[in-house]
């Protein structure tokens, strides 16, 4: 019948969502910030990766679900939502251990990461370093942090991806880079959550539809 409903509808798709896209793009910076910061027998450091993967890896898991069961759409969409609030806290707490300030909603650095709409760890890293040497050159010594000291590190060399790009990054930018990521991948997150609960509520799901697809073969 031309223009019913089909039984299963269109799923998957979620390399197109761009809650995917910045959930992944955390991900991959957070492999490389933990190579950089956090010790290497640390719980936090393993915690930290599968927080950020677990935000990648239900996104895509609830995307392909879809197509039979939206209720667990909306179920593992909110997963990736807590998983990356999990991510969070770490990364607030890894400023406040070290005393490094964190960035408050109305620094002009926020936006100005948003709108570079980064692609990649690497143009992220190209970012944090950017900004580093502003903070050098301008004398501001310790404004990105506090105590006045300088947050420099010569040594990254990211092995996460198989890029050679070695640069400056600076722990206190680095760190409120990804919050401010993490932020946006939230933000859409969340409006993600309240669309398939709108949808769930007015159009059920995979029985509801069942029905519907049962009820126009039989014509009535």
């Amino acid at each position: 019948m031309s223009g019913s409903e089909p039984l299963i509808p269109l799923h998957g798709g979620y390399r197109k969502l761009k809650s995917f896209q910045v959930a992944q793009l955390v991900y991959d910076v957070t492999v490389r910030f933990v190579e950089a910061y956090i010790d290497r027998f640390s719980r936090t450091r393993d915690q930290m990766v599968q927080a950020a993967r677990s935000g990648v890896q239900n996104i895509a898991e609830g995307s392909q679900t879809s197509a039979t069961s939206k209720k667990t759409e909306l179920k593992l969409t909110q997963v990736a939502r807590a998983s990356l609030e999990e991510l969070k806290l770490d990364y607030e707490d890894f400023l406040r251990q070290r005393g490094l300030a964190q960035w408050q909603r109305e620094n002009p650095l926020r936006q100005e990461l948003v709108d570079r709409r980064c692609q990649s760890a690497d143009d992220v890293a190209r970012w944090v370093a950017e900004v580093g040497k502003r903070e050098v050159a301008g004398g501001l010594g310790g404004h990105w942090g506090q105590g006045g000291q300088s947050e420099v590190d010569d040594t990254l060399s990211p092995a996460s991806t198989k890029s050679t790009l070695t640069t400056k990054i600076y722990p206190g930018i680095a760190a409120n880079a990804v919050l401010v990521l993490l932020a946006v991948a939230c933000a859409l997150l969340d409006r993600q959550v309240a669309r398939l609960a709108e949808e769930f509520e007015s159009k059920g799901g995979f029985t509801e539809r069942l029905y519907r697809v049962r009820k126009q073969k039989r014509g009535f």
